[in-house]
């Protein structure tokens, strides 16, 4: 047993040094700004442009077909009072080429309790660290080989946590969609038809917010937890 006790604890640690850099290098990288987004993606910035002159094109064509239709060249079809499209129409057409700066200015405000989040004190972690300290454990309580009872729990352990971080990377990919896509829900803001679209987006942008911050609160309670079991191993 003593070739596959070796084994076992050789793909162990390997195991918790790659949970190591994962963590380091997506905790890094995560958060609500949209530079780890570009870097990844950098045809989405090229692209905006194309997004905001659409944008005003839609917003321009419902201004036209909604006059059209108050003048009742289409009769018995209702339409727009002119004066509150016209307003709305200017309104919106400002939106939109400003809309980089407002969806900056809510990533800012939902990126403040993020860095909170990760600045925050938390006991010294070092996934490397798990593995020895699980064996401790399971040899104080078994009696014969207990290598590849540590290796499950320890995949266990990984699998779950890795899950955690792809979910993390998820909503970070939908934040930075919705946010470079922003110009095409605006549009859809200056019609009372559509407004509705321009409504269900901003419930959207701040949910995914909302969850980006529930997602590092996550991995950093569970980082903590790890951190306080490496301490205190043997206190349950």
């Amino acid at each position: 047993m003593g070739i596959l006790d070796g084994i076992v604890e050789w793909v162990s640690e390997q195991v918790m040094n790659a949970l190591d850099l994962i963590t380091t290098s997506v905790l890094g990288t995560l958060g609500c700004d949209m530079n780890t987004f570009l870097r990844f993606f950098p045809a989405a910035e090229t692209m905006y442009s194309i997004f905001v002159a659409t944008a005003v094109g839609l917003v321009l064509l419902n201004w036209i077909w909604q006059l059209f239709k108050n003048f009742g060249l289409i009769a018995g079809v209702e339409a727009e009072d002119p004066v509150k499209l016209s307003i709305r129409s200017v309104l919106f057409i400002g939106l939109i080429y400003f809309c980089d700066e407002i969806t900056d200015l809510v990533l800012s405000i939902g990126g403040t309790p993020y860095d909170w989040i990760l600045t925050s004190e938390l006991p010294a972690l070092n996934f490397a660290d798990f593995n020895a300290v699980l064996i401790t454990i399971l040899t104080v309580i078994s009696n014969g080989s207990i290598g590849i009872i540590a290796l499950i729990l320890l995949l266990i352990l990984a699998w779950n946590y890795i899950k955690l971080l792809f979910e993390a990377a998820e909503r970070y990919v939908l934040l930075g969609v919705i946010i470079y896509t922003a110009p095409i829900a605006f549009a859809c803001g200056a019609s009372k038809s559509t407004s509705n679209i321009f409504s269900s987006w901003c419930r959207m942008l701040a949910g995914q917010v909302f969850l980006l911050i529930m997602n590092a609160w996550c991995l950093k309670l569970f980082t903590s937890m790890v951190g306080s079991f490496l301490s205190n191993p043997l206190f349950l």
